[in-house]
């Protein structure tokens, strides 16, 4: 076979390198995810499932250039539908199973799809029915259930690197999510520098605990599977229970635990030593600074922990045991990426100047063969004028080297709350509580949790007249616009007025600053 220019080339690779060898597994909790039982494929099983859901998908007019709409649990059919886009040149459109009718319109009014694949799950046995009221404005819309079953060979699309592959969601500034197009290119080219860096191979058993509907997902654990033909078990939401028992029973030799857990679990020694970990080389974290204590811990039980840090618009640092051997640096630092096609600066807000020695912050920029071309719909804004794209991620060197050789993570200058690794829009969440009538003002922040590293806060303004929302009732009045569950407010606390600078824009660091104690009063729970 000529080089691969598509993720479909990747996965024709690997069926006709293993097409005995395991592929693809669900958690063996599936019954409780998603009401069917756990699916194990090997490489020429999912082939031919692929091939199914492929026929499927054209016979509802899917086709080259065509977005798909695809909601689904973390289980098999999900990737595979996916996977089945890719082959017939389609572009999949997924979003997580926590979106509603909220994100499910604008992603409609912003992809433009006409097929929606879902199905009912124990936690929506409506959602069939559910999606086909939310979507039953758009005439032409098609709801359809996954295909499960295999079918006859079909030929590949004519699709090469620069093909739109896929429309994923993220949250910014904006107050409503942004699509983020990538194309076969961008996905291959992000996923070969983590098979190299991270040193993935066909041999490794990969577990997935993220959704497979963004960078994590998609291009941290997908993409690298297909492109070495590894096997691939799939987990989500997570439990952990469950979870430690696929690291076992699966033999998994590389994964992705957020901080918390990893802190929580080499914590408890009694636990740890009653698990057969012996497989496990490698375990990414990230999305929340990471302790140097911990990253020791587990490198002296002989596992590499891997800094991480990435976006889906394409921009990603990764500091592994080889790149930073130290464990405290590697927690705190990432070695500035030495990737071709790819380059980075760091750029003085104030004046637009590039920094080039340490101890000065700046934002993060990036350049290159990964990072996606612009949001749907965009003016453009995203990137500078000489096509850099903006972070939003604050940065500074912290060596004197030259050229400096590490950088470290100090804010994000984007209103984002990362709640449990999904990003949410602090303008999004504002919009719908300033909404109430009886607020004035409002603002939103993260504040810190030891398991999900954020939850969402609200501050806000009482009106002169009548009784200000309890936090319940403002989650009442929030539901009414069928949003994610993860976006509603944990916490709420009123205030005479929000702390503002001299130019009028609330200052948001001092009201973090205000719930860095544990909450005390019921309404702020």
């Amino acid at each position: 076979m000529t080089e691969p220019t598509s993720i479909d080339d990747l996965v024709r690779c690997a069926v006709a390198a293993r097409p005995d060898e395991a592929a693809l597994a669900d958690a063996p909790n599936r019954v409780s995810v998603d009401g069917g039982e756990p699916v194990r494929l090997t490489w020429s099983e999912l082939d031919a499932r692929v091939d199914g859901t492929a026929a499927a998908l054209a016979e509802l007019g899917v086709g080259p250039g065509v977005p798909v709409g695809i909601q689904l649990a973390n289980v098999v059919e999900l990737p595979i539908t996916i996977l089945a886009c890719f082959r017939l040149g389609a572009v999949a459109v997924p979003f997580p199973i926590q979106h509603r009718a909220h994100e499910l319109r604008h992603g409609v009014e912003t992809a433009g799809f006409d097929v929606f694949v879902t199905t009912n799950r124990p936690d929506r046995p409506d959602q069939v029915d559910s999606a086909t009221a939310t979507l039953g404005e758009y005439a032409m819309m098609a709801i359809s259930s996954p295909s499960t079953k295999p079918g006859p060979p079909i030929r590949s699309a004519s699709v090469d690197a620069e093909t739109r592959a896929t429309i994923c969601w993220t949250s910014g500034t904006t107050g409503t999510p942004k699509g983020v197009p990538r194309t076969h290119g961008q996905w291959m080219a992000s996923s070969s520098f983590q098979v190299n860096e991270l040193r993935i191979s066909a041999t490794d058993r990969i577990l997935c605990p993220f959704p497979v509907v963004n960078m994590a997902g998609i291009g941290g654990m997908l993409v690298p599977w297909a492109e070495v033909g590894a096997f691939l078990a799939l987990h989500q939401p997570l439990d952990l229970q469950v979870f430690l028992g696929q690291l076992v029973s699966e033999r998994i030799s590389y994964t992705v635990v957020p901080p918390a857990a990893l802190n929580m679990l080499l914590g408890n020694t009694e636990l740890l030593d009653s698990l057969d970990l012996s497989n496990i080389r490698t375990i990414s974290s990230g999305s929340a600074p990471l302790d140097p204590w911990m990253v020791q811990g587990w490198q002296d039980r002989g596992i590499e922990i891997a800094n991480v840090f990435g976006s889906n618009e394409g921009a990603a640092l990764l500091s592994t045991m080889e790149a930073v051997p130290d464990p405290t640096e590697r927690a705190r630092y990432f070695p500035v990426p030495d990737r071709p096609g790819v380059e980075i600066k760091l750029v003085d807000l104030e004046d637009e100047t590039t920094i080039t020695g340490a101890g000065t912050i700046g934002e993060l920029r990036f350049r290159g063969i990964t990072v996606f071309d612009g949001y749907v719909g965009s003016d453009g804004a995203e990137f500078d004028a000489d096509g850099w794209y903006r972070t939003g991620d604050l940065f500074e060197y912290v060596t004197g080297d030259d050229p400096p050789r590490l950088l470290k993570f100090v804010d994000r200058a984007k209103d984002i709350i990362i709640r449990g690794g999904m990003n949410i829009s602090a303008a999004e969440v504002e919009a719908l509580v300033a909404d109430h009538p009886a607020i004035v003002e409002c603002a939103a922040v993260g504040f810190p949790h030891p398991d999900l590293g954020e939850k969402v806060g609200v501050f806000a303004v009482a009106g002169p007249d009548g009784e200000p929302p309890s936090l319940d009732e403002l989650i009442a009045h929030l539901r009414e616009y069928e949003i994610a569950s993860y976006k509603l407010p944990e916490r709420l606390e009123y205030l005479d007025a929000l702390p503002r600078n001299p130019v009028g824009k609330v200052v948001k660091p001092e009201l973090r600053q205000i719930w860095r104690q544990p909450a005390t009063t019921e309404s702020e729970q």
